[in-house]
C-alpha cells in the first residue's frame, strides 16, 4: 500500500511555488505531481492527474479565483481534496472557501510541520484549519449569517449598487414607504443603523448577489 500523498500546487507567484516545492520535497511522504499558476490550470491538471490533494491559493490574478477553482475541481471527476493555503483570513474568504467544499484552510504563516500534517489530514478527508481560522469558524457558528427575506435581499442588492429609496422603489415596483420599512428590518438584522454600514457588512459577509 502506497501512503505517499500526491499533490498539485496552485499559486500565481512563481517564487512562492518554487519555495513550496522545495519545502515539500523535504517530506518523503509527499509527492508533487503538478503545479499550476492559474485556477483554470489547476482544474485541468486535477482532472488529468487525479491528485490526493490540491494546495490552493485564493488570489490567483486574472481568471477564476481559488474559490471558483475549488468548486470546479470538486464538481469534476475523481475524489481529490482541496486544501487552501493563503495569507487571507477574513470571515468572507474562509466562508466562501469552505462553502465551495475545501477540506481545509491553512495560513501561509504556519510552520512546515503543520503544513505537512494538514496535507495528510486533507488527503484522508479530515478537516484541517489553522488555529486563527478555527477560531473564526467557531465565532461564525455562534453568530450565523442573518436570514434575509427575498424582498430584503432584493433591496440590499439595490442598496449595494448605490441606489436611493426612490430608485429602489421604482426598480422593485413598490412604494418608498415599503422600502423604508424593509430597510429598518435589514439594519436590525445586520446590526447597523446606516445605509453605508449595511453595505459594508453586506460586502464583508458576501451577502450581495
Amino acid at each position: 500500500m502506497n501512503d505517499t500523498v500526491r499533490l498539485i500546487v496552485c499559486d500565481d507567484h512563481a517564487m512562492v511555488r518554487a519555495g513550496l516545492l522545495a519545502l515539500l520535497s523535504s517530506d518523503s511522504g509527499i509527492e508533487v505531481v503538478g503545479e499550476a499558476s492559474t485556477g483554470e490550470e489547476a482544474v485541468v491538471l486535477t482532472a488529468r492527474l487525479h491528485p490526493d490533494v490540491v494546495l490552493m491559493d485564493l488570489q490567483l490574478g486574472d481568471g477564476i479565483d481559488g474559490v471558483e477553482a475549488t468548486r470546479r475541481i470538486l464538481a469534476g471527476p475523481g475524489d481529490s481534496h482541496v486544501l487552501v493555503l493563503t495569507t487571507f483570513d477574513t470571515d468572507a474568504d474562509i466562508t466562501r472557501a469552505i462553502n465551495a467544499g475545501a477540506t481545509g484552510y491553512l495560513l501561509k504563516a504556519e510552520r512546515p510541520a503543520e503544513l505537512f500534517a494538514a496535507i495528510r489530514s486533507a488527503a484522508a478527508g479530515r478537516p484541517a484549519l489553522s488555529p486563527p481560522v478555527a477560531s473564526r469558524v467557531m465565532a461564525r457558528m455562534r453568530s450565523p449569517l442573518p436570514q434575509l427575506t427575498d424582498r430584503e435581499q432584493d433591496i440590499l442588492d439595490q442598496l449595494g449598487q448605490g441606489l436611493g429609496n426612490r430608485e429602489i422603489a421604482r426598480a422593485l415596483f413598490i412604494s418608498e414607504a415599503t422600502v423604508k420599512t424593509h430597510l429598518g428590518r435589514i439594519y436590525a438584522k445586520l446590526g447597523v443603523d446606516t445605509r453605508s454600514g449595511a453595505v459594508a457588512i453586506a460586502k464583508e459577509r458576501r451577502l450581495l448577489r
